[in-house]
């Protein structure tokens, strides 16, 4: 039978990847987006939802629950981001990032929890970032909110488990799309101590999403994650990152900066 699937940040990148491998897969996806565009396929609907208005969430999920009878899955993927040196970054600048990224999507899950335990089963699937486990200079508020959300995530393992809920996260690594040009820079003051630096960091990160996967990459382990008896709490998409990401949790804290000290942030 085929999957219900909410997905958000459906028009571009990654969350069009998903919706489309989902309804390639045979899965009916409402491909959430503050535009409502969506890929072209008869399995796909987009939708106008912004995830930071809870009440127009709660209406577009129960409006697909009054078209499907039900709401198999929800894959959180809208997001955005913002760099620069955290000294000059501005509280508007980091309530920009934690805004979509993490309060979002604690939105999001909010406004489809009810529906999954009415139900008494239901798979919440959040795309953080290989980002969540280290902080990538220049860019550690969109490394902070994804890392907040990891940890939501977690958390709501914990506590939804006993109505049938299962929970999880895919960290997707540098991923060629549209996220890259989309990317908010701060405004640095004339006499920025920073701006070489950041400068050079953000050429190289920009190089570096550009050659990554393909965001299809990302889609295919998310239709894995959703089509498992039993979700894993955490994947990490293509050997490479999964082999980091493991090296990460082992090895000294400090080693782990000091390889983000030399990859971004060179004299």
């Amino acid at each position: 039978m085929s999957r219900i699937v909410l997905v958000t940040g459906g028009s571009r990148g990654i969350g069009a990847a998903i919706a489309s491998r989902l309804a390639q897969a045979g899965d009916v996806v409402y491909a959430a987006s503050r535009s409502g565009q969506a890929p072209t396929h008869p399995r796909i609907h987009g939708i106008v939802l912004d995830v930071n208005d809870i009440d127009g969430l709660r209406a577009g999920v129960d409006a697909i629950v009054q078209a499907e009878g039900r709401l198999d899955a929800v894959v959180v993927n809208a997001g955005n981001g913002i760099c620069g040196p955290l000294e000059e970054m501005k509280e508007e600048d980091v309530r920009y990032q934690f805004e979509t990224c993490f309060f979002g999507a604690v939105k999001t899950i909010g406004a489809c929890v009810p529906v999954m335990r009415a139900q008494g089963f239901g798979r919440i699937l959040a795309v953080t970032s290989f980002a969540a486990l280290v902080p990538l200079p220049y860019q550690v508020m969109y490394s902070s909110a994804k890392a907040a959300l990891e940890m939501a995530v977690m958390g709501y393992a914990v506590e939804l488990k006993p109505f049938g809920i299962q929970c999880g996260c895919v960290l997707p690594g540098d991923t060629a799309t549209g996220f890259t040009s989309a990317r908010k820079y701060i405004d640095l003051a004339e006499d920025s101590p920073y701006r070489d630096r950041f400068q050079r960091c953000m050429d190289t990160v920009s190089r570096d999403e550009q050659g990554g996967m393909p965001a299809d990459r990302i889609a295919r382990a998310v239709a894995r994650q959703l089509s498992r008896r039993r979700m894993r709490l955490e994947v990490v998409p293509r050997a490479d990152y999964w082999l980091l990401s493991a090296l990460i949790k082992l090895l000294p804290r400090r080693l782990a900066l000091l390889a983000m000290e030399k990859l971004y942030n060179k004299s």
